[in-house]
């Protein structure tokens, strides 16, 4: 069993429990430590990647959104940097959207 299915089946059983009822201060509590953990874990993320575009959007006079369109529109160079700002940015967005589910729950 993988790691994944592993930790879909362990969802699953705590749904199943609430489901069912079964409401526990720990869960409730448990589960919260667990999202505010994988928040601020995300929040340090989204600051180290911006800090790592700003050093582009510095380099470069442009903001890293203009240039993401620009590159990906072919009207920019191939050049290293572009690249590595390309895959930083779309870091950056993943983790966005990441810290928008994990924001939309709360604490």
């Amino acid at each position: 069993m993988t790691t994944q299915s592993r930790f879909l089946d362990q969802l699953q059983v705590l749904n199943a429990l609430y489901q069912r009822g079964y409401h526990s201060d720990i869960m409730e509590r448990s589960l919260a430590k667990i999202i505010d953990l994988e928040r601020s874990q995300a929040l340090q993320q989204a600051s180290d990647l911006q800090a790592q575009l700003q050093v582009y959007e510095t380099r470069y006079q442009m903001s890293s959104d203009t240039f993401y369109q620009q590159f990906n529109a072919g009207e920019l160079g191939d050049g290293m940097d572009f690249f590595e700002w390309s895959a930083f940015y779309d870091m950056w967005q993943s983790v966005q959207t990441r810290l928008g589910v994990l924001q939309s729950i709360g604490s």
